[in-house]
């Protein structure tokens, strides 16, 4: 399936979150960040009616993994996805077929974000008090009101 405009905005921001973050790496928690900052798609929705805006999101990452060292910058390098992260996408692929649509949205991202369940971005879920369940519920159902 291809990425639709909106869920290859989300991979360009979590990049972007991770380069501001110092990070050398794109992690699940920045593809998390991606996704909320986008701020339209329907996994932007759903997190913001789970209670989890941008702002809580972001002090939740930042808590758990903490900033790079400003200095250690490289400019040249563009970070790289974990293991972790390139999963998540090869999932929300996965959950697009299932799903049976012939795109990839924000909504299957966050959907193999959740279904993943083991990096940064599960446990910020789970630490603001929302189940990998109730995510996935919350997501299904607006796909269902689409």
């Amino acid at each position: 399936g291809r990425f639709s405009e909106r869920a290859q905005k989300v991979l360009a921001l979590s990049q972007e979150e991770a380069i501001r973050l110092s990070h050398h790496n794109i992690g699940t928690e920045h593809i998390l960040l991606g996704l909320i900052r986008e701020g339209e798609g329907i996994a932007a929705k759903a997190l913001q009616q789970l209670g989890l805006g941008s702002d809580k999101l972001q002090k939740e990452v930042e808590g758990l993994v903490g900033k790079g060292q400003e200095g250690q910058k490289s400019i040249h390098s563009t970070p790289h996805y974990t293991p972790r992260a390139k999963k998540v996408i090869e999932l929300s692929m996965d959950e697009a077929r299932k799903l049976g649509h012939s795109y990839v949205g924000t909504e299957h991202i966050l959907l193999g974000l959740i279904r993943e369940g083991e990096g940064v971005a599960a446990r910020v879920l789970n630490n603001l008090g929302v189940s990998l369940n109730k995510a996935r519920q919350q997501v299904l159902q607006l796909l269902g009101n689409n």
